[in-house]
C-alpha cells in the first residue's frame, strides 16, 4: 500500500535506495572516508566525539576495534546517513541498529496518516512525498494538476520528480525559468551525492543532466525579480494553461529518524511566490 491520502493521486512507493558504501571493508576505512569525504582532521573528529587522535587513527587502520557506542558516536559527528550507519556497524562486526520497515507495514500506520493528511489539507498547493532517489511515493491533486499534458511514457511507476521535472517531453518545456530551476536541482542532487556517496543517485545526476535544454521561453524571468519584486527565493515559473504560476519549494524531512525508511524520506511543498498564482489556484477549487 502506499502512502495515498484521498483525493491525492495513488502512486506506488519506489524502491529504497540501495546501500551506497564499498561491501567487504573494515569499519576503519570506511570511517575514514566519511571523515575524509566531511574535511574533518582526526583531531576534530576525536575532539567532537570526545576521544584522541591517536584513537581515531587506530580505528581507521584497523589497530583498535571501536565498541558499538563508539561507532555511532563516529557516524553522528560525521553525519553519515542512518542507512551506512547500518553498513558501519555491520563492518565493525555488530548488528544493525536501524530497522528498514516497509512503508505498507501496519507500524507505519500513524506515519502513513499523518503524512497523508498533510499533503491532502495542502491542497490547492501541490504537495508530494518522494523516497531518497526521488521517486514519488504519493502526491496530492496540486502536483496531478502540474502533470497535465506530461506523456503517459513518462507517467509509468516508479515515477521520478526529477526525471520528470527536466525531461523535455516532461514538465521542462513549461517552466519559464528552465536554467536557473534546473540548476538549483542539478545542485541539489549534488548535494545528496555527496551526503549519502550514492552511486544510483549519480546515475540519475547523469541521466538528467545530460537532457538537451532549449532557451527559457522567457528569459527575462532569470534575472531575480517577478514584476520589479525581488524573489525572497527562486520560484518555479511553469506554465498552466496560458497561466504563468510561481512556486517557492520547501523540502521537509524527519527529525532523528530510528527507522532507514522513514530517514530517506522527503516532504516536499510548494508555496505560491504571488497573490496571482494563489488566487488561480483557490479558484480551481471554488
Amino acid at each position: 500500500m502506499s502512502i495515498v491520502a484521498p483525493g491525492a493521486s495513488a502512486l506506488p512507493p519506489g524502491a529504497s535506495a540501495p546501500p551506497s558504501g564499498p561491501v567487504g571493508r573494515g569499519v576503519g576505512p570506511l570511517l575514514r572516508g566519511w571523515r575524509e569525504q566531511r574535511r574533518v582532521s582526526q583531531l576534530e573528529l576525536a575532539l567532537r566525539a570526545g576521544s584522541s587522535a591517536r584513537h581515531i587513527s587506530f580505528v581507521e587502520t584497523g589497530r583498535s576495534r571501536p565498541s558499538e557506542e563508539m561507532v555511532l558516536r563516529l557516524a553522528e559527528h560525521l553525519e553519515v546517513p542512518v542507512r551506512e550507519r547500518n553498513a558501519l556497524l555491520l563492518a565493525a562486526g555488530y548488528a544493525p541498529r536501524y530497522a528498514e520497515t516497509p512503508l505498507d507495514d501496519p507500524a507505519m500506520d500513524a506515519l502513513r496518516e499523518g503524512v497523508e493528511r498533510l499533503i491532502q489539507g495542502y491542497e490547492p498547493y501541490p504537495a508530494l512525498v518522494m523516497d531518497a532517489m526521488y521517486n514519488v511515493l504519493a502526491a496530492n491533486q496540486g502536483i496531478v494538476m502540474l502533470l497535465d499534458g506530461v506523456p503517459d511514457a513518462l507517467l509509468v511507476p516508479p515515477l521520478n520528480a526529477m526525471r520528470l521535472t527536466l525531461h523535455p517531453e516532461g514538465m521542462a518545456p513549461r517552466i519559464r525559468n528552465l536554467r536557473a530551476w534546473r540548476g538549483h536541482l542539478l545542485a541539489q542532487l549534488e548535494r545528496q551525492i555527496a551526503l549519502r556517496r550514492s552511486e544510483p543517485l549519480r546515475a540519475l545526476y547523469e541521466e538528467v543532466a545530460a537532457f538537451p535544454v532549449g532557451p527559457d521561453p522567457d528569459p527575462a524571468d532569470d534575472v531575480g525579480s517577478l514584476d520589479g519584486v525581488p524573489y525572497f527565493a527562486l520560484p518555479m515559473r511553469i506554465e498552466h494553461q496560458g497561466q504563468v504560476l510561481s512556486f517557492i519549494s520547501s523540502v521537509s524531512t524527519f527529525n532523528t529518524p530510528m527507522d532507514v525508511t522513514v530517514s530517506e524520506l522527503a516532504i516536499e511543498t510548494f508555496l505560491p511566490a504571488d497573490p496571482a498564482t494563489a488566487k488561480y489556484l483557490q479558484a480551481k477549487v471554488s
